[in-house]
């Protein structure tokens, strides 16, 4: 007999799914195991101002948000613990999750672990988070209506945030380090019949300036070749729209994943190809990565580990 703690439902990751995943399994008595590792509430504590998610129509601080599911998700019962998951063992039922402090043992486990934005490497990424930086035009071009942005990256998802930000925005340079677009053709013909997008070839980013916020971009245009240039270009913000990175690593021996790390899931559902084991949120979701939905996916995760439970 193992002398492992045994937890009917282990959720790894908090987040909108995590936290809802908490909360219904919490209402469902199945006693529920967080760990949130060492980034508590996700990608949303590095966001100022939400304002799409429902039932706050003032908007809220994305800290705020977060402390707010993370203690209705305490007040069902939700076990929360600032352990970091290194391994697990899917091959059999209980699974077996190791931590940075031991190991447990889950009927079901529920992931949650997200997905996390790429950046240049910029110092001033980091400087100016929240202040001018973005990697979500969704989540943010809202607050730079009748502004100037530059939306760094040549793909499909660059050219969707410069088409969405066109709409908001008065300008939306899109600075691209290649001679082309890698999009889609009927994705780069919508950016460059847009009158409002302005491509900008053979260029690199090396830095932003501004006192308090992202006041401008440091350029290079053909760097290294004979004719290169070095400018400064007015912004008002900097959106990184060079793919997203899921957190899944430690998942790669027990799940299919597609080729970029997403954990593929069963049609609408988050069942993956483990029975008992789910996957909520941005970790499963390359397409909307909103809050709303991980939420949403993390409700789905909790029944369906809750339907599980019932029949074993």
């Amino acid at each position: 007999m193992s002398n492992r703690e045994h937890v009917r439902c282990l959720i790894i990751g908090s987040g909108p799914a995590g936290y809802t995943a908490a909360i219904y399994a919490g209402r469902a008595n199945l006693n529920p195991v967080l760990y949130y590792g060492t980034l508590m509430g996700g990608q949303l504590t590095q966001t100022t101002t939400v304002e799409n998610f429902p039932g706050y129509p003032e908007g809220v601080d994305g800290n705020q948000m977060m402390m707010d599911l993370q203690e209705q998700a305490a007040r069902f019962g939700c076990d929360m613990r600032g352990e970091t998951v290194t391994a697990v063992d899917f091959s059999k039922a209980p699974y077996i999750v190791t931590t940075d402090e031991g190991e447990i043992e889950a009927d079901t486990v529920i992931i949650a672990t997200g997905a996390s934005a790429k950046y240049l490497g910029l110092d001033d990424e980091r400087k100016y988070n929240g202040r001018g930086v973005s990697a979500c035009a969704t989540c943010d071009g809202f607050f730079y209506r009748k502004k100037t942005v530059a939306v760094v990256g040549g793909g499909d998802t660059a050219c969707e945030e410069a088409s969405y930000l066109a709409g908001l925005c008065e300008k939306v340079y899109m600075i691209v380090r290649k001679p082309y677009l890698r999009a889609s053709d009927v994705m780069q013909r919508r950016v460059e019949e847009n009158d409002k997008i302005e491509i900008l070839y053979e260029h690199n980013a090396t830095g932003l300036f501004g006192e308090t916020k992202v006041e401008g971009v440091h350029l290079v245009k053909r760097k290294g070749e004979a004719d290169e240039q070095t400018y400064d270009l007015p912004i008002d913000g900097f959106f990184l729209a060079i793919g997203h990175k899921p957190n899944t690593d430690v998942f790669k021996p027990w799940l299919e994943l597609d080729e970029t790390g997403y954990i593929k899931t069963s049609g609408n559902t988050p069942c993956t190809n483990v029975p008992g084991v789910f996957a909520a949120g941005d970790c499963a979701d390359p397409v909307y990565r909103q809050a709303i939905v991980a939420a949403g996916s993390g409700c789905k995760a909790a029944l369906e580990a809750e339907r599980y439970i019932a029949a074993l």
